[in-house]
């Protein structure tokens, strides 16, 4: 829900705007779901939400505000069982051709083998900048919260406070950052079959629908862009007293989280794949 608290910005080529800070949510307040027929349910007071597929159709939600920059966090329980074939997205994302994207993508698997946890950035609508782990837990057995951290600086994916990626601003390196799109927080739960398990040599099987996924604890402490014309945050834009994640960073004991996870648990590095690259590698891979 969000606050009245504001602050004033200047943000080049846009107006000076309020800041409204949102914080701890109800799925029937801040969500609204947007395709599926009937097989996305918000339920107990909007304290929590499912997400179904069967072979007819999948299901998904957005969020009813968008935001520019924010810590958002949000507790997943992923499809148990034989999930293959199935993928869970949950991500923020911008409109138009030229959109930003922020992206954790739960890839399901034979039952007994891991989840693979993609993640992906996209900023003026290209991404190709894919990182993938399998998690130290089971997903599928409780709820595990899933965080985003957006600000002018930086974004870092989190899990269970944990940080496995950090993705730096790199403008003065020629590299395209997300910053000036507000994005909304959307969640689809749906068929993929012809690649997400093993390149789609493992398909679905319907035997086993509905496969369903489910959401609680949505908390999200972002600027939320209240018009077309408005703007919450800069790189040199004070930080509320509730805006801590404004000009967050890693410490010390952080990056020794996020380089125990790349070392054990990461399986995929986009910037490593020099097969991909063959013209060289992204220009951020040479300057983290």
């Amino acid at each position: 829900m969000a606050s009245s608290t504001s602050m004033l910005l200047f943000v080049p080529f846009l107006l000076i705007s309020s800041v409204m800070v949102a914080s701890a949510g109800n799925f029937n307040q801040d969500f609204q779901v947007t395709w599926g027929d009937g097989r996305a349910n918000i339920l107990n007071d909007g304290q929590l939400l499912t997400l179904s597929l069967d072979k007819t159709s999948g299901s998904g939600f957005e969020s009813k505000n968008e935001y520019l920059f924010g810590k958002i966090d949000m507790q997943l329980k992923l499809v148990a069982g034989n999930s293959a074939g199935t993928v869970t997205a949950y991500y923020l994302k911008s409109e138009g051709s030229t959109w930003d994207e922020i992206d954790f993508e739960f890839l399901g698997n034979l039952s007994g083998n891991p989840y693979t946890l993609h993640t992906n950035v996209f900023s003026q609508g290209k991404g190709n900048r894919e990182q993938q782990f399998h998690l130290w837990f089971d997903p599928t057995a409780d709820f595990h919260t899933y965080s985003i951290l957006w600000n002018p600086q930086r974004i870092v994916f989190s899990v269970d406070g944990t940080p496995i990626r950090e993705f730096k601003n790199q403008e003065s390196n020629g590299v395209p950052f997300p910053k000036s799109q507000p994005m909304r927080i959307h969640s689809s739960l749906w068929n993929a079959d012809d690649w997400a398990t093993m390149g789609g040599r493992v398909k679905t099987d319907w035997n086993t629908a509905p496969f369903t996924a489910s959401y609680r604890n949505f908390n999200a402490e972002a600027c939320i862009w209240a018009s077309g014309s408005s703007s919450c945050g800069s790189s040199s834009a004070p930080a509320s007293t509730n805006g801590d994640w404004l000009s967050q960073e890693l410490d010390s004991a952080s990056y020794e989280k996020l380089s125990w996870v790349q070392k054990n648990y990461m399986i995929y590095n986009y910037c490593t794949d020099v097969n991909r690259f063959p013209q060289g590698l992204p220009v951020e891979c040479s300057t983290s």
